[in-house]
């Protein structure tokens, strides 16, 4: 049985050389932050909803100490506030509300379901829905039934 210990000591030397690549480019990512926040200067940076999504999904897993070494956008704090709230978004119905908006108009849609029923007699009122579907416009299956 060969000796295991080469095949560790191989391990752990590319083990460590990894750990030292990414330690050298964390370090270059930290001083491109520094460069670019004094080039800013004072003004305060102002985030997306997007960029803030971004920003507390990748940050919440690091943890409010680690975050205290590498972030320079935002305090850690206020990155975990921000995992926090879109979490809360997920559960207090505000995206299902926000999205609902005024109801489009019914009778353009009427008017066009019953112009493609009558250019096509032989259509079932599956087919129609579907056909209004490939247009944008959607119906129940039971409001799609065939004109006589």
């Amino acid at each position: 049985m060969p000796s295991t210990i080469p095949l560790q000591f191989l391990i752990l030397l590319v083990a460590s050389w990894i750990g030292r690549r990414q330690g050298e480019a964390l370090e270059f990512l930290r001083v491109e932050n520094r460069v670019l926040r004094a080039r800013l200067g004072p003004r305060r940076l102002r985030f997306t909803d997007a960029e803030r999504r971004l920003l507390a999904e990748t940050g919440k897993p690091l943890g409010r100490s680690l975050l205290a070494e590498v972030a320079s956008l935002a305090t850690p704090e206020t990155i975990l506030r921000w995992y926090r709230e879109s979490v809360a978004a997920k559960y207090d119905g505000s995206c299902a509300r926000s999205a609902a908006g005024p109801r489009p108009d019914r009778g353009e849609k009427v008017k066009q379901l019953l112009a493609m029923a009558r250019e096509n007699p032989t259509w079932g009122y599956t087919r129609l829905r579907g056909a209004l579907r490939n247009l944008g416009s959607d119906f129940g299956r039971s409001t799609t039934c065939p004109i006589a």
